[in-house]
């Protein structure tokens, strides 16, 4: 049963589309499960740099089909933007698949989203506005429509009779008015579904079947596990479950289904958004971090935080997702750093706290523990051959550091990135898949 799952060990921006599209040389799917436009992925390839938010990384690869699962929500005008985009570069999208079951993020969902983040003020949890927390909110309270729902007009007016007189209330509610008429939204709608028809079908099928005829099944993560709705910085999280339990639900596959979990983690931590953020720096080294690791984010351009690397967090993201080995992201942006520090714990109220809890107000208290490690040079790393000569090239200092986060996780490194590139990647996996 060759499967393998790539999921984000921090708060998302680990790196997790370059891993996905490297790993996706020797798949046959590549499945997305969760999320929606507000997850950036950046793919390079050669001199090409694509930023996808719905596509499945391996939309860029020949002869690998892409799978849009139902536990995503999906922006329709945004994934025909990057369709539109693909096609520009000479590509085809006669290798996607989506979901009947996946929900559609509406106008007024994005409406919505704003108001009550505004409605929150200075309790803001940091959302991108795109709509993707209404929408999960209607899909869970069975007020959504659903991709499925786009090819039959009957039924789709007869969802909205229902559904629209609701948002209007809920829209006056919060001092809005809903900008698209009922009619005028069925019509797109349905647009919507013509453009998609080819593509859309019953996944879980699709899936399960490749599964058991023996092929090649990536499961591809969005966001991260300290933004997963139960398991991370409870409320300032996304609206579903970005760790490997949320494959089953929204691949509709069974929990046996995933053989292999890759943990991607960046070298050092950064979020988006608002929220704790224990070994946040507000310093030079956190302004070299962010600039020379270029921490702005996919979707929404926004500068993300940044601090040492948590291991309090990556255990947590081990433990939680299963992970069997990890890909390591921008150890070169430590470079010239003359020592760095590793997070191995939490003082809370006086308290050595090893494990992530689950209290916000606790966690706002908490205080980093931190191991010293030393630097080594910018310059080290940057040379073409070190990823040709392999780990054995690699600077002894970054080789400990490496070293170090293997012993105090309890999982081995299995890929090591210094770059979005393809060629920009050293694999130390003993097998393929």
């Amino acid at each position: 049963m060759p499967t393998l799952a790539v999921i984000g060990s921090q708060w998302g921006d680990e790196g997790k589309g370059k891993i996905t599209d490297y790993l996706a040389e020797d798949a046959d799917l590549v499945v997305r499960c969760q999320g929606g436009a507000n997850a950036g992925h950046t793919i390079k390839v050669g001199n090409e740099v694509f930023a996808l938010h719905l596509l499945p990384s391996g939309i860029i690869r020949e002869n690998v089909l892409s799978v849009i699962g139902n536990g995503l929500v999906i922006d329709c005008e945004e994934l025909r933007s990057e369709l539109d985009m693909l096609r520009r570069t000479g590509r085809t999208a006669d290798m996607l698949r989506i979901s009947d079951r996946a929900n559609v993020v509406l106008p007024y969902h994005r409406l919505l989203d704003g108001a009550e983040e505004r409605a929150r003020g200075a309790k803001g949890v940091g959302t991108t506005g795109r709509g993707i927390g209404p929408c999960y909110a209607d899909k869970v309270a069975r007020a959504g429509i659903r991709m499925g729902d786009l090819l039959d007009e009957v039924y789709l007016w007869e969802r909205l009779d229902t559904i629209y007189p609701q948002k209007e209330k809920f829209a006056q509610s919060l001092g809005i008015r809903l900008e698209q008429e009922k009619a005028s939204l069925l019509r797109t709608l349905l647009e919507y579904g013509n453009l998609f028809r080819p593509y859309i079908t019953d996944t879980s099928v699709l899936v399960n079947d490749a599964i058991r005829d023996g092929k090649k099944v990536l499961f591809e993560g969005a966001q991260g596990t300290m933004l997963d709705i139960d398991y991370g910085t409870y409320p300032y999280v996304t609206s579903s479950n970005c760790t490997s339990s949320g494959i089953c639900t929204g691949a509709g596959v069974p929990p046996s289904a995933v053989q292999e979990v890759v943990g991607v983690t960046k070298a050092y931590t950064t979020r988006v958004g608002a929220g704790p953020f224990v070994t946040e720096l507000h310093d030079a080294v956190g302004l070299h971090l962010q600039n020379v690791g270029g921490e702005f984010g996919t979707t929404t351009g926004r500068p993300r935080r940044c601090g040492w690397l948590d291991m309090v967090v990556v255990r947590h993201a081990v433990r939680l997702n299963g992970v069997t080995s990890m890909a390591m992201t921008k150890l070169d942006v430590l470079g010239d750093l003359p020592s760095l520090k590793v997070c191995v714990a939490y003082d809370i109220d006086g308290q050595v706290v090893s494990e992530f809890p689950g209290s916000i107000s606790r966690l706002s208290r908490a205080k980093p523990i931190y191991e010293e490690l030393d630097g080594w040079a910018a310059a080290s790393c940057r040379s073409a051959d070190i990823v040709r000569k392999g780990y054995a090239a690699l600077p002894k200092n970054m080789r400990k550091y490496l070293d170090f986060i293997t012993t105090n996780s309890g999982v081995p490194i299995g890929i090591i990135s210094f770059g979005k590139g393809r060629e920009e990647t050293i694999d130390l996996r003993r097998r393929k898949w």
